[in-house]
């Protein structure tokens, strides 16, 4: 049973939880570029590949999210933009994770939310297949992420703050289990701890295009760099001390 000393665990579910970079995020990636053309496109001509990495990777990097920005610039509906590039036809032979994770969340203290930038019904089906859904109290998706009406996804701090206040948390108990440095970096500011999970890191760009440098180190704003989350209860006096 958690105490009130336990921390409370915000676990990201893509690359952390489970290998997406396999085989996932590339079919995502196809769907969303098929998507992206036809938004960009004049209505018969869909855009050039060019066009669409171009407007993908900028607004990533203005927003944190390509969605914030079709939303933002092209008045794109978020449920159709979601359900088209998850459209996921055979996502039970694409989902590779480790075994022991169930075990690992059992004996793991504290309470369990998940917080995942993927929508629903995908990560839903993803925690099924994995198997995970019983550890967590919550799962929190895309879909979750509003405020004043206006779509916040991670890493906003906007968001982050009315999570705080409505589950009653405090902050420093809290850790956010991350591959997204970006994320971790905003947490930190609101004071929750963080653990940076990185051996499904595989490009530094949402369309695959640029690798990753070759050494990955810590941040000063992370306080715990894992390969993998089954290496987190061997950090957890690190993480309790972590300010």
């Amino acid at each position: 049973m958690p105490t009130p000393s336990s921390p409370v665990w915000l676990f990201d579910l893509d690359n952390t939880l489970h290998d997406a970079s396999h085989a996932i995020f590339p079919a995502i990636s196809a769907n969303m570029n098929v998507y992206i053309a036809r938004v960009l496109g004049d209505g018969v001509t869909p855009a050039s590949i060019e066009a669409v990495n171009a407007a993908r990777l900028g607004y990533w990097k203005r927003y944190g999210a390509t969605l914030l920005g079709m939303i933002r610039h092209h008045q794109v509906d978020a449920a159709d933009f979601l359900r088209e590039t998850h459209d996921l036809h055979a996502l039970h032979e694409m989902v590779r994770w480790e075994r022991g994770l169930s075990r690992l969340l059992k004996r793991l203290p504290g309470r369990k939310i998940l917080l995942t930038n993927a929508p629903t019904a995908y990560s839903k089906e993803v925690m099924r297949h994995i198997g995970l859904q019983r550890h967590f109290s919550h799962h929190i998706a895309i879909e979750d992420m509003h405020v004043h009406r206006q779509l916040r996804p991670k890493p906003s701090t906007l968001m982050l703050r009315r999570l705080l206040r409505k589950h009653r948390l405090n902050p420093r108990r809290c850790v956010l289990v991350e591959d997204t440095l970006v994320n971790l970096k905003h947490a930190k500011r609101l004071k929750l701890r963080t653990a940076w999970v990185t051996q499904y890191l595989r490009y530094s760009d949402p369309s695959g295009k640029a690798p990753l440098p070759k050494m990955l180190k810590r941040p000063a704003y992370v306080d715990v760099k894992v390969k993998s989350v089954l290496q987190l209860p061997s950090h957890l006096r690190r993480l309790r001390a972590a300010s």
